[in-house]
């Protein structure tokens, strides 16, 4: 409740109130002019007061018009210093100045001082209460559940102070000829108090508004985002449609990204009917959940002509090389008899499930190629991108299995012929650990050294076993990969340390 919408008990004081509020804007410039109680009836030219019908005193109609004339013929008959006398008002009576007129005057300046206290505390109210409606539009938080409060509880002491004023007001006319100074006196007195209470009050809500600022200034923020918020997210909706409407224009039916933007269309319900029923930061989470679905949608339908034109490139290339590691699967069966004929079992064992295991996997791949060109041709885009990612694993595995069996054929000739290469090559990495390992120092340190020493005694006995009668050339070359390997974690752990040390 406003200032201004306070109903006291006082019979009239609504519309004094309402014509107090005018008053001190200006928007009621005929109310000073407002008689009194007493006052409401018509003075005659002379500035006497007519006669009320209502009193005894006053004489019948008939005895009227003799007055009248009486008083007519005393004038004209009267000498001309006693007429001057009467037209300049030559009595004792003063009709204006004066103590009594002094105290009018304060207290009408104290009844306008109590109006603009009056207004300012209305305008302050009123102002007040938009923001109180921004935060509860808002924030459900208890913080603005209490400024709610506390501002009802102003409100009331508002009224009390909005009543005392109007009661003041209503109680004494100042306009009045026949204003005592004692009733002015009093008048003042109590449009003052009332002023002081206003001013009081005015003090108190200008308190509490200066304390909503962070409450408002949230509240604010957040309705400032709610209409482009929304905006944006209508306007994905639409970009999404359009790029819907273009892609099936080209032949694609994208019916699983319709489905998606169909299911937006009670957001964009919801989002419509406003904050005022769905509240406001739920309808801000709405809009940026539709405006970042409805994005994707746009985004995906845009992709996919040439997501549909990557699937069919894919299918080629990946049923060409289907068609290729066909013909090379054949080639294993050679290499393992070139293998099982010159050397130990240990060194071709693990290849012996390859080429059974090359035309299993080729096998499943074309099964799953077709599966693919079918959902493709069925527009299942998940579907087919699926099928071809299981075509592209299953032939790297059978492409890395075949290559496997012609590289340990190479390599265990190489080894065969000339062991000593693989030998140095070994030693070369051992002693460059080693002297990295004892660089600046009088002796390496042991989680350094002790790895190394190791490396060089395993190095030793792979040697010795190549002097068997069936050496085997794969454990050889297994167990030098793996002293290099050693070798390699040594000096990255010794850079690191060092690199540190030197920050």
């Amino acid at each position: 409740m406003t200032a201004t919408d306070a109903q006291p008990q006082a019979g009239n004081a609504g519309a004094v109130r309402e014509r107090s509020r005018r008053r001190a804007v200006g928007a009621d410039p005929g109310a000073r002019s407002v008689p009194g109680p007493r006052e409401r009836h018509t003075a005659d030219p002379s500035g006497r007061r007519a006669p009320d019908p209502h009193d005894r005193r006053t004489p019948a109609p008939r005895a009227r018009r003799a007055t009248a004339l009486s008083d007519l013929c005393v004038l004209v008959l009267a000498p001309l210093p006693l007429l001057a006398l009467a037209v300049t008002g030559g009595g004792t009576r003063r009709w204006f100045g004066g103590r009594g007129e002094g105290q009018r005057a304060e207290a009408q300046a104290a009844k306008d001082a109590a109006a603009e206290a009056f207004y300012e505390l209305d305008t302050a109210q009123r102002d007040l209460k938009i923001s109180i409606e921004t935060i509860t539009a808002v924030d459900s938080s208890p913080a603005a559940r209490k400024a709610v409060d506390d501002f009802a509880a102003l409100g009331r002491r508002i009224d009390e102070a909005s009543h005392a004023y109007i009661t003041a007001v209503d109680a004494h006319d100042l306009d009045r000829d026949d204003l005592e100074s004692s009733v002015a006196s009093r008048a003042r007195a109590e449009l003052t108090s009332a002023k002081e209470q206003l001013i009081r009050v005015k003090g108190e809500l200008d308190r509490f508004g200066a304390g909503l600022g962070p409450l408002l200034g949230s509240a604010e923020t957040q309705l400032a985002r709610l209409a482009p918020a929304v905006e944006r997210a209508r306007q994905a909706l639409l970009g999404a449609s359009n790029a819907l409407d273009s892609v099936r224009a080209s032949g694609l039916r994208a019916d699983d990204l319709a489905a998606r933007l169909a299911a937006l269309a009670p957001e964009l319900t919801k989002l419509n009917q406003g904050a005022g029923r769905h509240g406001v930061p739920e309808t801000l989470q709405r809009a940026d959940r539709v405006l970042r679905d409805a994005e994707a949608v746009r985004a995906e339908a845009e992709k996919l002509p040439e997501r549909a034109a990557e699937i069919d490139r894919r299918l080629v290339t990946l049923r060409t090389r289907a068609q290729a590691l066909t013909t090379r699967s054949a080639s294993v069966e050679p290499v393992l008899s070139e293998l099982r004929r010159r050397f130990s079992a240990a060194c071709w064992q693990d290849l012996q499930p390859v080429p059974e295991q090359a035309a299993v996997n080729v096998r499943r791949a074309e099964e799953k190629l077709k599966e693919a060109s079918q959902a493709r041709d069925e527009q299942r885009w998940a579907d087919a991108t699926s099928r071809l990612s299981t075509v592209r694993a299953l032939l790297n595995a059978t492409d890395e299995a075949v290559s496997a069996a012609g590289d340990r054929l190479r390599r265990l000739d190489d080894v065969a012929k000339d062991p000593q290469q693989e030998i140095q090559r070994t030693r070369f990495a051992i002693r460059d650990a080693q002297r990295l390992a004892m660089a600046g120092r009088q002796t390496p340190e042991p989680r350094h050294a002790r790895p190394l020493d190791d490396a060089v005694a395993r190095l030793d006995q792979a040697i010795t076993a190549l002097e068997n009668r069936h050496p085997d050339y794969w454990h050889f070359l297994t167990v030098t990969e793996g002293l290099r390997g050693i070798a390699a974690d040594v000096v990255a752990d010794i850079r690191e340390e060092r690199g540190a040390g030197s920050h």
